[in-house]
């Protein structure tokens, strides 16, 4: 932290955990350990790189402000994370009730005879943090059936391929059974429904037979029994074919 006899500054570094195309920022925080008001002002070598929120202001007798400083979205890293942009904080006592509007630029000229504070802070960039990687839990491991597993992981793999298998067998001979039990009841229900309908027609066509001799004689009889009667043999055949 500098301690300079206007405002103090934390920290003197700063700080950005870089990550490409995305936006970082970090936090100043200025403190005034003093009686007067202070006019501050934050200068960068390299302004189109960084936003300084607020980049001027008023920090007021015994209090602090904070200046939020962000990064734009970078597209390539810099060779070895080294940063060589800077930052500049310039500092002067202002009139007692000074107010945002009253802060002018000559207010930190040194040449016009102004006492300007200033303090020059570095920015650095860090690695951002890396999630843990996930601890295989000792318990588990210990209580297992198979203690043994060999360093490439084999062992496990083997394990855990068998049980699928023996789970699948198990699995599949049940649902096929279940289909076939499935498919032979429907076919049934239809083989019975196919001779129910051979024998409504088998009725039917000796009542036609009966009538056929009475009305018209053997010749159209003989004509209906062959049509009917090659009917029949196809559903029956059909029936057959899929049971």
């Amino acid at each position: 932290m500098s301690t300079g006899e206007l405002l103090g500054i934390e920290p003197l570094e700063l700080k950005f955990p870089f990550e490409l195309r995305k936006q970082i920022s970090c936090s100043l925080q200025l403190s005034n350990k003093t009686d007067n008001y202070v006019a501050f002002k934050v200068k960068t070598t390299n302004p189109k790189k960084y936003c300084v929120r607020p980049n001027t202001g008023i920090v007021l007798p015994r209090s602090t402000c904070d200046v939020i400083v962000t990064m734009q979205a970078q597209k390539e890293a810099p060779l070895d994370m080294q940063c060589k942009d800077k930052f500049l904080l310039q500092s002067v006592k202002a009139n007692n009730g000074a107010t945002m509007k009253e802060i002018t630029p000559e207010m930190f000229n040194k040449e016009a005879g102004q006492v300007v504070e200033e303090c020059k802070l570095r920015v650095l960039y860090v690695s951002p943090p890396h999630p843990p990687s996930p601890v295989p839990e000792e318990s588990e491991e210990a209580s297992s059936p198979r203690g043994s597993v060999s360093e490439n992981g084999n062992a496990k793999g083997a394990e855990f391929s068998n049980a699928s298998r023996t789970f699948a067998d198990y699995i599949e001979p049940q649902d096929k059974s279940t289909e076939a039990r499935t498919l032979i009841s429907k076919l049934t229900e239809e083989k019975n429904s196919a001779i129910q309908q051979n024998n409504k027609l088998r009725q039917e066509l000796e009542l036609l037979r009966r009538g056929g001799q009475k009305n018209r004689g053997g010749a159209g009889f003989s004509f209906l029994f062959v049509i009917l009667v090659g009917l029949l043999g196809l559903i029956f055949g059909y029936v057959v074919k899929k049971t």
